[in-house]
This record gives C-alpha cells, structure tokens and sequence, in this order.
C-alpha cells in the first residue's frame, strides 16, 4: 500500500472485546481509529453493560470482585472511546468497493477504507424445534439481553434447554437475582463432557474450573439439572407452558413453564466479512462455514477478522485477536511491533480458540436430530416455512439441493432476520434430505442489506448490491 493511503483512517466496525482491544492498540500508537457500533453501548454480548435499573444488582448477577474488575474495564474502554472517531448507534449493512454502507439515526453514510477490521462477535446458534415460534420461548442470547440490558425477566418458571456452556451461565444470572424455579434440559450426555474435559484442561484450565464452579453454584440454589435429553417439542397454543422431551432412558416427559431459553452455542456473524471478500469455507468440526485467516487475522490486503466472528474463542480470545490485528494493521502502515508479543498473541489465541473446538466436543451440535423434526415444525419463523416445505422441495422431481436454491423455492431465509436463525437447520434438513455432503448444499449467501433497514433507505441497498455485483 502507498504512504498516502493511511492518510485514511482504519476502520473498525464492532465495539465488543475484540474491537475494543484494537482501538486501544491504535490510540497507543497515536492512531485514531473510526469505530461502529450497532448498538448505543460497548461490550458485546458476553460483557454486555447492564441497564442502570440492575445496576445496584450488579454485584449479585455477576460477583462482587467480578463486578468491580467489570467496572474498571468499562471506565477504560470509556476513556480509549472518548480518543477515537466512536460512533454508536451505527449499523453497518453493507460493504462494496473499499466502502462501508452505514445508517444511524436513519442517515445513510458511506464511510471509505483503506483498512478495515470486523469484530462484530456471534449470535446464538439454534436448531428448530417444535413450537420454538411460541410466545415466550427465547434463545440463551435473548434471555441475557432481557436481563442485562432491558432490566426484565423473560418469566417466573424457566427452562434453560439445549447444549451450551451459555445455558449455565444464563441461568445463574437469573438465579442470582432470586429465581428459583429454574430447569437445566442439557441434550449433551455427562460422558461426553467427560471426555472432553482433559483436553478442555489442556487448553485453559481456569476456564474449566470456571464452569465446574458455575455449575456446583447452581446446584447450591436448587436449580434442577437433567443431563443427555432430546428435545421434542415446546409446547402450547400462543404461548408456551411446557417442554416436552426424552429423558435417558428413552420416555417422554413433560415439564411445566411459562419461558423457554434454548440455544446450542454460538455461530460467528460472517455476512460482513463475506461482502468484505473474505474466503469462507466449511469447517467439518464445527459444522459450519468459517472465514479463513492467517494466524493475525489477516483476511486479504485490506481486510482483518478479530473475535468470534472468526471462529468462538470467547472474550479473552476476542481481546487477544483483536490487539493481534491492529498490530498488523500497524506494521503494515511501517509501525512494528513488538516481534515478542505479536507471536505470544498468535500462540493465545490459538490456544483459546482450541479449548472451544474441545468445548465442541462437550456440547454437541445435534445434527443427527435433524430426521426427527416433524413435517409441521417451523424451520424459517419469520416466512413460517415447515420442515416438510423444504423436505419437499429437496425431493421434487426438480430435485433443488442446494440452499440457496430451497431458500428460493420455499422463502426459508429470506424474512426479518435474513436466515440468521434459520439456516442451520435448512443446511442440515437439506443434507439429510439429500444425501449429499456439507460442501455440496452450500451456504446461504450474505447480501446487503444483512440486517433491517428502514424502508426508505432500500433503494440505496438496492444500487449498493448492484454495485457489488
């Protein structure tokens, strides 16, 4: 790159740890970065500020030394955000010919780079169940964001359901603020955890630790934990008032509630670094499409990943890539780095982002569920596209078996939410109704807009899309 190209600032678009962690590397070097933020605070999902109505409550939904660290953190990133081009409230919905599209405030802006890094985190990864279009059933994600930042509750009677380190740690933030009528439905087996719990301890112990504690605090506060089940089906007429599933021994059961948190782990937000033009491909152990990088998140010439929008490392990892980055980013502008910690971040991260392959290992992806789906379970909620819709039209005499193809038959992706929640299980129905491999179904392509806009701000997605091809 040319000298005079830096003259442009870098951009950073996402405000959690790993974009925190890169703008206060720019600002040490005496760079002042441009950063986007979707939301109206920093922090991400797992460190998410609290609403100030919890804020008294902080210590108990998060521990008293945890809770005073979280506010030194929050006072820091305060201040390396008060020495750069912070922008919050601002969505990016599309990128094209080294532009970023943003909106806030319903102002449409077109912001050009010469650098550009994606820290936009994940989002939780679900698999349809029957009735999850129910009032009162929300993903793990959901239910912290109702909690921490919305200062409400999503019920009284809960259940916590799917495979996810998040549903013990959604649960004991609900737990510490006095909910006792709590249920964990853990689809993963306790062996499976087990035998992935030396490797899980190779990688980062602490973080082993971590969890085996947050699990003996819930059953110090009575919460109910049923490990190895199947989820069959959320059950009710406009909302929910059970979940019914099948316990170890193969019987069904049903348990009364009046909420639902479900998820199984979390999937990267990749829509913009695919309109970015990074490289994405399928990654057999995860079971989903990831952006390829080399080992400081490099993606192309003008172009880094940092956090879980790579691959889920967690926070720290997040934190540690996104300092990797802008230290990239600096050496390629002449600035070098410190050569000692560059290769000290890369071995970090590395090894956090393997304690969450291991940590794949302990909560499963219940892919093999896929067949038991009934025909009338709702795949896509926002079109209320069926399992059997997009069965159907895998075994058409015109067989359509790849998913953007089905997604053009049935709809399934293309409402509110651009197949976010939905897509994971089209790619698996189609897998299973097919026979064909990962590889061959494909992927939902990202397009612009990724995320909602308002409706007067379409025509100008429209030409942005057309720009890009």
């Amino acid at each position: 790159m040319r000298s005079e190209q830096f003259d442009v600032p870098p951009v950073i678009i996402g405000a959690g740890p790993a974009g925190l962690a890169a703008a206060r590397t720019f600002v040490e070097a005496g760079v002042k970065p441009i950063i986007l933020e979707e939301t109206r605070f920093p922090g991400g999902q797992g460190t998410r500020r609290l609403h100030p109505g919890l804020e008294d409550f902080g210590h108990r939904i998060f521990g008293r030394k945890a809770y005073e660290k979280t506010l030194d953190r929050q006072r820091e990133e305060d201040m390396v955000l008060s020495r750069c081009n912070y922008r919050p409230g601002t969505m990016a919905w599309a990128i094209y010919n080294n532009t970023v599209s943003t909106i806030a405030d319903r102002h449409q802006q077109e912001i050009p780079y010469h650098q550009l890094l994606i820290a936009i985190g994940a989002t939780d990864r679900t698999m349809a169940v029957e009735g999850w279009q129910l009032a009162g059933v929300y993903s793990l994600g959901g239910a912290q964001v109702a909690l921490k930042t919305h200062g409400s509750a999503i019920g009284q009677s809960i259940i916590f359901a799917g495979s996810s380190p998040l549903l013990y740690l959604a649960a004991a933030q609900y737990a510490r603020l006095g909910f006792r009528n709590i249920t964990i439905l853990d689809t993963t087996s306790q062996a499976a955890k087990y035998k992935a719990a030396l490797l899980m301890a190779r990688y980062s112990l602490k973080t082993l630790l971590e969890g085996i504690s947050l699990i003996s605090e819930l059953r110090s506060c009575g919460v109910r934990i049923i490990t190895g089940v199947k989820l069959a089906k959320f059950d009710g007429h406009n909302h929910v008032n059970a979940v019914i599933y099948v316990d170890r021994q193969g019987q069904l059961q049903r348990l009364g509630c009046d909420a639902v948190a479900f998820g199984f782990g979390l999937k990267p937000e990749t829509q913009l670094a695919e309109l970015a033009g990074a490289k994405i491909e399928f990654d057999s152990h995860f079971r989903q499409w990831l952006p390829t990088i080399s080992r400081d998140g490099q993606a192309r010439e003008d172009l880094w990943l940092a956090g879980d929008c790579v691959t889920i490392g967690g926070a720290e990892a997040a934190a540690a890539s996104g300092r990797l980055a802008a230290l990239a980013m600096l050496k390629q502008q002449g600035k070098l780095p410190d050569q000692g910690e560059f290769k000290k971040l890369q071995n970090k991260v590395e090894r956090l982002r393997n304690f969450q392959r291991a940590m794949a290992d302990a909560f499963r992806w219940p892919y093999e569920n896929v067949p038991l789906l009934t025909d009338q379970t709702y795949v896509c909620r926002c079109e209320r596209v069926t399992a059997g819709e997009i069965r159907q039209a895998v075994r058409s005499e015109i067989a359509h078996t790849e998913v953007n193809r089905i997604k053009a038959i049935t709809r399934c992706g293309m409402g509110r939410c651009q197949g976010r929640y939905c897509n994971q299980t089209l790619q698996e129905l189609a897998i299973c109704a097919s026979g064909r491999s990962p590889e061959a179904v494909g992927r939902l392509r990202a397009q612009a807009p990724f995320r909602p806009i308002p409706i007067e701000q379409h025509d100008n997605a429209l030409i942005a899309e057309q720009k890009n091809g």
